[in-house]
């Protein structure tokens, strides 16, 4: 496996400088890192959906709890034969003498990450019940907004006029698309902007830790698994969750076996791209490729399990959406 490091500065080039007010143009590397996230964030909400509603499997932290597990399993044994580094000095001389994973004060400092991540995680899964999809959808997309405010508030990280311009036509277009659906629920809405928050400070957190720990992505990775694997292993232990898995009726089928091994694939290419956009690009980028991929999973979603039901207003608030997200990448690209 190619390692992240491509430069032999002694100072990494990928990683952002944090300040800066001058905004700098997207790299090749960072398009093709756009991409990858977008098309693996596309895929696993496919096969993710396939386990939850085609085989009705009714345990979405187990998916995530195994998704954990073969990313630890993945990148200890790529470390373990040294075919990866964790650090971002050992990037070029991945196969070293030693074998040595993270050290523990450095797994300490990355705590916030993978608190912040467990965080996101469970309050994402619980922002779901009790709100329709197009509402949903709506204040998702206000992520944009939070993900600037945390860039700011921990990077102190600053956007060019025409960067924000794009983010509020982002957001005007969810609320055209979620326009006919806005019956207010207290509860409802409240955990959705507590999601929204959390997957905000948790992508300002992989940008802010990931410059400070001296770990590259894969480190990152394994740190956030080793830390939140145990706790989610006992929350779906107290839960029943692991129970009603044991005595799924599907469990031991083929198709539903392959579904979660590709899911966890999946999952472990999607955080590696996560880690690898928000370094290279920044966490609004990273948010922006979010509301970006939405556009194409809607579509594939509507093509595999056909569950979409039309109406103008939604497709017309989706294309604003879309245009918002096109005109961010132009900006980024050009450097604006």
């Amino acid at each position: 496996m190619v390692s992240m490091e491509s430069s032999k500065n002694t100072e990494p080039q990928n990683l952002p400088v944090f300040g800066k007010r001058s905004p700098a143009a997207m790299t090749k590397k960072g398009v093709y890192v756009a991409i990858c996230y977008m098309a693996c964030a596309v895929l696993l909400v496919l096969f993710n959906k396939a386990a939850l509603s085609s085989y009705k499997f009714p345990c979405a932290n187990v998916i995530t709890l195994f998704q954990m597990l073969s990313s630890s399993l993945i990148l200890y044994a790529l470390r373990r034969w040294k075919f990866i580094s964790f650090t971002v000095q050992d990037s070029h001389t991945v196969v070293k003498h030693t074998t040595n994973l993270v050290p523990f004060k450095t797994v300490l400092h990355c705590t916030p990450v993978a608190l912040s991540y467990l965080l996101y995680m469970l309050v994402s899964m619980e922002s779901i019940r009790g709100i329709s999809v197009p509402m949903y959808t709506t204040l998702r997309r206000t992520t944009v907004f939070f993900t600037m405010l945390a860039e700011y508030f921990l990077t102190g990280k600053k956007h060019s006029s025409y960067v924000v311009t794009c983010v509020g036509i982002i957001i005007l277009g969810a609320f055209v698309a979620g326009a006919r659906d806005l019956s207010f629920d207290y509860y409802s809405y409240t955990i959705v902007l507590v999601s929204n928050i959390t997957t905000a400070v948790y992508l300002a957190c992989i940008a802010n830790i990931g410059e400070s720990s001296g770990l590259n992505s894969f480190g990152l990775m394994w740190c956030n698994g080793i830390i939140c694997t145990p706790i989610l292993l006992l929350w779906t232990a107290f839960s029943g969750d692991l129970e009603a898995t044991i005595n799924f009726p599907y469990l031991y089928t083929a198709g539903f076996q392959a579904v979660i091994f590709l899911s966890c694939v999946l999952a472990f290419l999607l955080n590696y791209c996560v880690f690898l956009n928000t370094t290279i690009n920044s966490a609004l980028t990273q948010t922006v490729c979010g509301n970006l991929k939405d556009f194409f999973t809607v579509g594939f979603g509507w093509i595999v399990f056909r569950e979409l039901p039309f109406d103008l207003l939604n497709v017309v608030g989706q294309c604003v959406g879309f245009l918002g997200s096109g005109l961010y990448a132009y900006c980024k690209l050009k450097g604006i």
